[in-house]
C-alpha cells in the first residue's frame, strides 16, 4: 500500500477520508463558507496539500448526492492533480441548479480518487493501423 503525505495548510482543514474501507474515493472538505449562484462557478479551497507518488494522479470528481439533489458538480470533472503539485488542493464547483447553493466550512464537496498514470511517449506517424471501428465515433456503435 502506498502512503500519501497530506499536510494541513489551514488549521481548520479536514483530512480527506473514506466513509467505507472499500470506497474508491476520499471525501474532500471545504475550508471556507461561500454561496454559488445559479449558473456560476467557484474555486473552493480544501486547506490541504499533498505529495503523490510518482506515476500517480489524484482525480477530483463530483459527489453524486450534491449533483443529484442540487445540480452542483465539479466543472472540470475529473480534475487532475499531478504528482509533482504541492499547492493547495482546490475544487472548481459549478451550480447548474436554479437556486443558490450554500457551501459551509467542513462540508464534503467532492471526492478524490488516486489513479496510476502510464509512462508514455508520443511519436508522430504518417499512418495508423486499421481497426474494425476505424474513424467511427460519437454514436457510431448504435444507440
Amino acid at each position: 500500500m502506498n502512503m500519501i503525505k497530506i499536510m494541513k495548510i489551514d488549521p481548520d482543514a479536514i483530512l480527506p477520508s473514506k466513509a467505507h474501507p472499500t470506497d474508491a474515493g476520499y471525501d474532500l472538505y471545504a475550508v471556507q463558507t461561500l454561496t454559488i449562484q445559479p449558473g456560476e462557478s467557484a474555486l473552493v479551497g480544501t486547506g490541504i496539500a499533498m505529495a503523490l507518488p510518482t506515476a500517480t494522479e489524484a482525480q477530483v470528481r463530483p459527489r453524486s448526492g450534491i449533483a443529484l439533489k442540487h445540480q452542483v458538480t465539479v466543472l472540470n470533472a475529473p480534475g487532475t492533480i499531478d504528482a509533482d503539485y504541492r499547492g493547495e488542493v482546490k475544487v472548481i464547483l459549478i451550480n447548474h441548479g436554479r437556486v443558490s447553493f450554500q457551501i459551509e466550512k467542513g462540508m464534503k464537496i467532492a471526492q478524490m480518487v488516486i489513479a496510476p498514470v502510464l509512462a508514455t511517449q508520443l511519436s508522430e506517424a504518417s499512418s495508423l493501423d486499421d481497426t474494425q471501428r476505424g474513424e467511427g465515433g460519437f454514436g457510431s456503435s448504435g444507440m
